[in-house]
Parts: C-alpha cells; sequence; structure tokens
C-alpha cells in the first residue's frame, strides 16, 4: 500500500504560502506536522504558477528520503534527497572530478590523538577519550572553524558543553585537528563527511553560474549544522527562496544551537504548538521530559499546548534481565504487529542482531529502519532500529528496550562529555523516541530505571513488573 501525504490543517496551510522570496523558519514541537507542511510548501514552490521553480527538499537520513518519496510527491520540479547527496552531486559538477569522501575519519583523529598523547603525556585534555575529540571536530567543521584564532580564542558561539575548554586546551585539540587534516591529505582525500558543507559554501561564493533550484526547503533542520544550512542559502538566486523547518527538542545531532547562529536573514518566525500525532499521555510524557533541569538550555523548544485523542498511559515494564527486555519487546511487537504499525527502539545497534533473530520466529513483516530502506508502506508490521533512524517517522506503538541507567545515557557519552551534558543529550534522543509513537508507549528495564524519566510519582506513566 503506498503513502498518502495529509491535508495540511489549519494554521498548517499559512505556511505552505508563505513569502516564495527570502528566508522562512519554521519551528514545531513533536507531531505538529512539520514534515507534512514541508512536503506541501516544497510541492508548492516546485508548481505553482509564477513563483514555481526547481525545488530541492532537503533533509537528514536516507531512510526518511525513502519515506517522503513515498508521499506521492513526485514532480519534474521537485528533488528530494540528504544533504551529502546535495553536496557530492554539486561538488562533482563543479570539480568535474568524482567526490571522494574520507569515511576513516575517526581511525586518522585516533592516530593524532595517541601522537599527542605521545608528546604530551602529561596534559589532561590528552586523556580525554577518542569520542570527545571526534565531537570537538564535528563542532568545529559545522561551524566553519579551520583557523586556530577563531578556535583557541573561542570566538565563535557555544550551545551546550557545560565547563568551556581553557586557552592550553583549545590548542592541544587544534594540534590534533591539523594533523588529521594532514593524514586525510595523505590519504588522497580533500573531504569528509563534516567539512564537505564549508566547502560547497565557499565553492557556491565564487560560483558565478545560474543555480540550479530556485527554492529549497529544509525538514529536521535543527540537525544540519550551521555550515549546511549557510551553504542551501548560498544555493538559491535572490528571488528563491529557503524554508527551515525544525524543532530543537529534537535536536540530536552534536551540539546544540539556535537557528539564529545559522546566517539566515528571518523577518519572523512562525511556530506551531499543537501536537497532532501522540496522544494527550505520550504528550504529556514528552511534555515533561523536555522540562526536566537537564534538557534546558537556550535553544529554541516550542513546548506543546495540545495533542492527539487519548489514549493509555504509557507503561514502564521490569523483567528479570536485560535478555528478556528484548524477549518481551519481540513478543508485544509480533502480537500488536498484524493490524498496527510498531516500533521497537533501541538507543544503540549492538542488539539489532539478536533482536531481529527473535522477531523472524513472528509471522508478520519485520523491517529494519536503515539508509540503506529500499521503500516505505502503510502496511501493519514490526520495525526495529535505533532512536536517531526513527527520526521523522510515526507508529501506531513504540516499544523502547534498554531504558536503564546504566544505558542512558550512554557510558561513552558520560566520558566524553561529563554527566550533566550527557544527560541532555540523551534525554533529546529518548524524546525522539518516546514522541513516535502514536498511542501506546511501552518502555522495558531490568535495572534502576534511567533517571532522564520523570519519576514515578508524576503519574504519567504505570508500572508494570514480570
Amino acid at each position: 500500500m503506498g503513502l498518502s501525504l495529509p491535508d495540511p490543517k489549519g494554521h498548517q496551510r499559512d505556511v505552505v504560502f508563505l513569502n516564495e522570496r527570502g528566508h522562512c523558519v519554521v519551528l514545531g514541537t513533536a507531531g505538529s506536522g512539520k514534515t507534512t507542511m514541508a512536503v506541501h510548501r516544497a510541492r508548492y514552490l516546485a508548481t505553482a504558477p509564477g513563483v514555481g521553480g526547481r525545488t530541492l527538499l532537503v533533509t537528514f537520513n536516507k531512510a526518511l528520503v525513502t519515506y517522503l518519496r513515498g508521499m506521492g510527491t513526485a514532480s519534474p520540479n521537485l528533488r528530494i534527497e540528504t544533504y551529502h547527496t546535495f553536496a557530492r552531486g554539486y561538488l562533482a559538477h563543479r570539480t568535474k572530478a568524482p567526490v571522494r569522501i574520507c569515511k576513516s575519519k575517526k581511525h586518522m583523529v585516533e592516530r593524532a590523538l595517541e601522537e599527542a598523547r605521545e608528546r604530551h603525556p602529561s596534559r589532561a585534555v590528552m586523556q580525554r577519550p577518542l569520542d570527545f575529540f571526534m565531537d570537538e571536530l564535528h563542532w568545529m567543521a559545522g561551524h566553519g572553524i579551520v583557523d586556530q584564532r577563531t578556535y583557541v580564542e573561542g570566538r565563535a558561539p557555544r550551545v551546550g558543553r557545560g565547563k568551556p575548554l581553557q586557552r592550553p586546551e583549545r590548542e592541544m585539540v587544534f594540534d590534533i585537528y591539523q594533523r588529521y587534516v594532514r593524514l586525510r591529505a595523505e590519504a588522497g582525500y580533500a573531504y569528509d563527511f563534516d567539512n564537505m558543507a564549508s566547502t560547497v559554501l565557499e565553492t557556491l561564493k565564487n560560483d558565478p553560474t545560474e543555480r540550479l533550484y530556485r527554492h529549497v526547503v529544509v525538514d529536521e533542520g535543527q540537525d544540519f549544522t550551521p555550515e549546511m544550512i549557510r551553504s542551501l542559502a548560498a544555493a538559491i538566486p535572490d528571488d528563491g527562496s529557503l524554508t527551515f523547518f525544525g524543532d530543537y527538542a529534537q535536536q540530536i545531532y552534536g551540539s546544540r544551537m539556535s537557528w539564529r547562529s545559522l546566517g539566515l536573514r528571518v523577518s519572523s518566525v512562525v511556530e506551531f504548538a499543537h501536537n497532532y500525532r501522540n496522544s494527550r499521555q505520550v504528550a504529556q510524557l514528552a511534555q515533561s521530559l523536555s522540562n526536566m533541569p537537564h534538557f534546558k538550555d537556550d535553544v529554541d523548544l516550542v513546548q506543546p499546548t495540545g495533542a492527539a485523542a487519548d489514549g493509555p498511559k504509557p507503561t514502564i515494564l521490569e523483567t528479570a534481565g536485560k535478555g528478556e527486555q528484548l524477549v518481551q519487546a519481540a513478543s508485544n511487537a509480533l502480537a500488536l504487529g498484524a493490524d498496527r504499525q510498531v516500533a521497537i527502539l533501541m538507543r544503540t545497534r549492538d542488539r539489532e542482531d539478536e533482536l531481529e533473530s527473535l522477531l523472524k520466529r513472528g509471522r508478520v513483516p519485520v523491517r529494519r529502519l536503515h539508509r540503506e530502506l529500499a521503500r516505505w508502506t502503510n502496511e501493519p508490521g514490526v520495525f526495529y532500529g535505533t532512536y536517531s533512524a526513527a527520526k521523522g517517522f510515526e507508529f501506531d506503538s513504540v516499544i523502547l528496550p534498554f531504558c536503564d541507567a546504566d544505558e542512558l545515557p550512554k557510558t561513552s557519552e558520560v566520558e566524553a562529555h561529563g554527566l550533566d551534558e550527557a544527560k541532555a543529550r540523551e534525554a533529546r534522543q529518548l524524546y525522539v523516541a518516546i514522541t513516535r509513537a502514536r498511542t501506546d508507549l511501552v518502555m522495558l528495564h531490568s535495572s534502576k530505571l534511567t533517571d532522564l524519566l520523570p519519576q514515578e510519582m508524576s503519574d504519567l506513566y504505570v508500572r508494570v513488573s514480570l
């Protein structure tokens, strides 16, 4: 069965017909219909007489591209792809050469870090884990920081890292960055997935040719780096438009940032607070999660003011052990998947193979959420994958195993960023997972429940023990 594009509701219709020139920002809470509005907006910009032109609808992951393409949005003037597909295509067109992307950045940064540790064994920052340096280099590239003075002097605004690095520590980090760049060049690569956006931006600034797209629509914009958005803004002509859709409560890739750091020229911001997806009970749990102290910072959160119809309270299910969590998750999903869409979501892919073997014992379709997902369907069945892979989707029922305190936040996140920042990041991951559920939500644990969730006395969920 193919997908159908829902009709816009109420004020959503106004977004479709926003100004066809300049930059527009649309912020909304989970379930407010941002993706629906993004698709309608893109179709309008691609086809409207007088203002229509070639339009790019761009989102963050490939699975969501598959979903969007399945909505029957086909138009000769409308292209739907990920940012990196766009960037790769543009650079290949301009350079007339294949665009080779380094996929071993982590290995190269690890080598640069090991060399730095040999030179500076007593420096405290050198004892930070590899993930810390990977995150720092990702942040630098995402903000277009390539010169030592800007980084070391801390001139770029920073959200979401608690205790800032001191100047000597930044100098050490920048040395590792420079060594990584040399290692990448020696391996024959000009690009990695992080620095492509800056290259596209600089190339567009010096590109006198006619722009391929008149309009760009960005879905899940909160997960794009500032350089990605700046390059997309540079990819349209003076009489074109860029429309940015985002929800900063769902920002899960790297450090948080406000749309105000993107360099967009925006006269007003449209906000959507009504939740059309989640039941009132699921929405209340998600809102309570977003109000907890570790979730708070200065990015642009839109607090929901309404929700869909009533449903059952979310369930917290305690089992005897972590293996039993998967057994129960698979059993419940297979029972429900006969007549509805069910998703089992986990923070990482570490135990996906074990889960898959349990799901194959059933008689309902089982589909993995991943970048190579060939097509999307509205048919009943069970989906499984990570919180991140489920971004942008919705399911009748969602089951979340491993909501234990020793699983959320991830130990690696705590080691890399400290407990407070790890909680801030992991809470957003959990928020995404919870808000995928239309009506039914089950969370499992077998040891102490994660304190990312509101306390039991909140009366937001019911507890069951096996």
